[in-house]
């Protein structure tokens, strides 16, 4: 803004016809209460919560996803070699004894 000598009684006078209200008792303390109060992080209900709002944080979503796909991939194994353990011996008993199984 552009500001001359002329324009600085404007000023005062314009300043003077608005008066500004006055501010309530302790209102500045107040402001910066709900300031406070607002930038305070959130107490999760539970425990269950408070997991879900760790791993839903961007930087650990990835690594949770990858603890959870290898845990995935690691009982799969797991599962399979049993399934194959099992086949192999129903196979072996099916070749030693093929009629005692039926």
């Amino acid at each position: 803004m552009n500001m001359n000598a002329q324009d600085q009684p404007l000023q005062s006078l314009l300043r003077s016809a608005r008066p500004s209200p006055a501010f309530p008792p302790r209102f500045q303390q107040d402001v910066w209460r709900r300031i406070e109060d607002a930038e305070a992080p959130e107490r999760p209900a539970s425990w269950l919560d408070a997991l879900a709002n760790l791993i839903l944080r961007p930087r650990f979503a990835l690594a949770a996803t990858t603890v959870l796909l290898l845990t995935g991939v690691f009982a799969g194994t797991l599962e399979g070699r049993q399934a194959v353990r099992h086949d192999a011996q129903m196979n072996y008993l099916a070749s030693v004894a093929p009629h005692a199984l039926r």
